[in-house]
């Protein structure tokens, strides 16, 4: 049975530059606290938090959509890759603020809690501190 976690999150700065700042591996860096590997081509590796996530881009629109294949070392060996789609848009009510909508598909089931929780704790509310800095 197909899984799909489906998180939308808020955040204090233009759409655009969170897209940017997604893409840049200093910055993504910065926010997350460990190292990246991500590149802005399609084909790119994605590597994070010293390779326990690893993946591949799947597919950019400059400053609207990230696609990417997506696994942790959670993931069994026979479990196929998930899939992760990032939407960047500006916020209706305050245009200078930006939504990222998440849909992350295919999550293992016995992986499934940790990735939705771990979008909060090692994602949004780091973010969130990097930009209140």
């Amino acid at each position: 049975m197909r899984t799909v976690i489906s998180q939308s999150v808020v955040l204090p700065a233009p759409a655009e530059h969170l897209f940017d700042m997604y893409l840049d591996p200093e910055k993504h860096a910065a926010i997350t606290g460990a190292p990246v590997v991500i590149g802005v081509a399609t084909g790119s590796p994605f590597r994070a938090f010293n390779g326990a996530l690893k993946g591949t881009i799947l597919q950019i629109i400059p400053q609207r959509l990230v696609v990417q294949s997506w696994r942790s070392v959670k993931f069994n060996e026979d479990d196929p890759d998930s899939t992760l789609i990032l939407a960047f848009a500006p916020e209706a009510a305050n245009r200078r603020n930006g939504i990222i909508d998440l849909i992350h598909l295919d999550v293992p089931a016995h992986d499934y809690q940790g990735v939705v929780e771990g979008w909060e704790t090692h994602y949004w509310r780091p973010w969130r501190r990097y930009l209140a800095g």
